[in-house]
């Protein structure tokens, strides 16, 4: 009967390793649960960067009312006439404005827009106009409106509306 020597019996350790990690093959259960926690959290990264593009069609069509307004409301002033800004069917009007002046559009960035209520809104000449508002809104009603408003001395902005 042969004993084996300590570097016997680690040499056969050394191989027997070699051969152990030669069988194992795949990943461990934890590097799986860590690729799927990293492609989880890409995922609703990525979920809440996607715009709203209700939400940013109503905004863009309020910024463009303000800034129609405003445009309006300085063409009152140099005319020394007085515009009325009012919602149409499809769209909206501008009633006064010099025959000089270049036409405003008319209409609406995205169809589904409309103008709560009838009243027209007075944009001059005078530099001072009472306070006055429009709220903004898409068909449907699933956005929250908006409101474009002065104070009469400011400029027209966009705001949220308060329940």
């Amino acid at each position: 009967m042969t004993l084996f020597s300590i570097a016997d019996w680690a040499y056969s350790a050394r191989v027997a390793g070699r051969f152990c990690l030669k069988i194992q093959r795949g990943f461990t259960l934890i590097e799986l649960m860590v690729v799927v926690a990293i492609v989880a959290l890409g995922t609703a990264l990525v979920s809440l960067a996607l715009p709203d593009g209700d939400r940013n069609a109503l905004a863009r069509d309020g910024t463009r009312l303000a800034a129609l307004l405003e445009s309006a409301r300085a063409q009152s002033r140099v005319a020394g006439v007085p515009v009325q800004w009012r919602p149409t069917g499809g769209g909206f009007a501008f009633d006064g404005l010099p025959a000089t002046a270049p036409p405003l559009p008319t209409g609406w960035l995205d169809a589904r827009t409309h103008a709560l209520g009838n009243a027209p809104v007075t944009l001059g000449p005078d530099p001072i106009i009472p306070a006055q508002a429009i709220v903004l809104q898409l068909a449907g009603g699933a956005t929250p409106p908006l409101r474009v408003a002065t104070d009469g001395l400011r400029p027209f902005s966009v705001e949220a509306v308060q329940p």
